[in-house]
């Protein structure tokens, strides 16, 4: 018998360790590739009045992140993969294929909604992943099957759409989604649930390597939707089976966490977040919740003069921040506790917005007025010399 890959290193930690270093490596040696293919297409998003960039930028990134974490899990066969991965394979397929036709052709919404929804029921219903219980979130425990169902999909639904809309400036939607599957990665490992944890860790390779481009000023590339849809499925996924998990150990205090629900959320509370304020308020105005502005958090911060790290890794460090916190105060207060400061979190999410468009107005009246003040100084000298001309004819 020939050496297997998994008998030469038999030590799964390290095989994990390998297949998220090789994903990076696909995307740092394919992105440059991507990005000069699509400068001799012309496959290019040019930019328009809410866009952030200033130039025509290639945004085939998701193709080099699709490439780099199915390639860096499929390396090794950790064996406990059962039904679930195989349904996730098959609907980030097809988002692939939606993304990239999207990132192509621009798609209505609801053509975008529905495969969402068809690629989302894939995975709850065929691999049975649900939510099925909210550990005792204002009474409620056990959620009934088809109610779980309904929820686990519009929480799919709603989470690629959201990873979808805060993908707006350089590294927001490919670095929250890093510290997301790191950390549901790492849960994962800790827990010897070996598949999970390298699918994890593969997409945070991937998306270390897309981002080296992505913040670069001179060989930049966006993820499109290709990349959007599919790190928000492949997060949802994490996010759910995560809470799943927790339920199937409840009574193992040293591995579960009761407040899984309220975690899950932490970790993914700007993109959540930000899809509620922008929707609000749209609707509270009178407009389609779907029509694109620049009401965006992260829009905002770029508004108030931040630079696109700067606003991203402001975002970044609220994360981090109240992950943190969330996890040690998880041994302190109850879920539905924490859900009341998830709630207070949300008021000062919609406050702290509120504040930064108002500043933004004040900072346009200025630069109007400064604006004003130059064409007019330029334009006395202008007048004076149009007289002395006519004045020596």
């Amino acid at each position: 018998m020939f050496p297997t890959f998994e008998s030469l290193i038999p030590d799964k930690n390290i095989q994990i360790l390998i297949s998220a270093i090789v994903a990076m490596i696909i995307n740092l040696r394919s992105i440059p590739v991507i990005i000069n293919i699509s400068g001799l297409r012309g496959l290019m998003d040019n930019p328009v009045k809410r866009s952030s960039h200033k130039t025509p930028t290639p945004t085939f990134g998701g193709v080099a992140i699709f490439a780099g974490t199915l390639i860096g899990y499929m390396i090794w066969n950790f064996g406990d993969e059962g039904i679930l991965l195989h349904k996730v394979f098959v609907g980030t397929v097809i988002l692939f294929f939606l993304g990239v036709k999207d990132d192509l052709y621009a798609l209505s919404p609801t053509k975008k909604i529905i495969v969402q929804i068809m690629a989302s029921a894939i995975v709850v219903v065929g691999s049975d992943l649900r939510i099925a219980d909210l550990f005792g979130i204002f009474g409620i425990s056990h959620i009934p099957y088809i109610l779980s169902i309904l929820l686990t999909i519009f929480f799919f639904v709603a989470m690629i759409n959201a990873f979808n809309l805060i993908d707006g400036i350089d590294g927001l939607a490919g670095g929250i989604a890093m510290i997301a599957s790191t950390g549901f990665g790492l849960w994962f490992l800790v827990n010897h649930h070996y598949s999970l944890a390298c699918l994890a860790l593969c997409l945070a390779g991937s998306l270390i390597g897309f981002l080296r481009f992505n913040f670069s000023q001179t060989n930049k590339i966006f993820m499109g939707d290709t990349g959007s849809l599919i790190i928000g499925y492949i997060i949802t996924v994490l996010a759910v089976k995560f809470i799943h998990f927790n339920v199937m150990h409840a009574w193992e205090s040293d591995i579960s966490f009761v407040s899984a629900p309220v975690i899950a959320i932490v970790i993914l509370i700007i993109p959540i977040f930000d899809t509620i304020r922008v929707f609000a308020i749209r609707i509270l105005r009178g407009k389609s919740p779907f029509k694109a502005d620049r009401l965006h958090m992260h829009h905002l911060l770029i508004d108030n003069n931040l630079s696109h790290l700067q606003a991203s890794f402001s975002l970044y460090f609220v994360t981090i921040a109240l992950t943190a916190l969330t996890y040690f105060a998880r041994s302190y207060f109850s879920n539905t506790e924490l859900c009341f400061f998830i709630l207070f979190l949300l008021v000062c999410y919609f406050l702290s917005g509120n504040w930064l468009e108002v500043r933004r107005l004040k900072i346009k009246k200025v630069e109007l007025g400064v604006g004003d003040k130059v064409a007019t100084t330029t334009a006395k000298p202008e007048k004076i010399r149009l007289s002395e001309s006519i004045s020596a004819n």
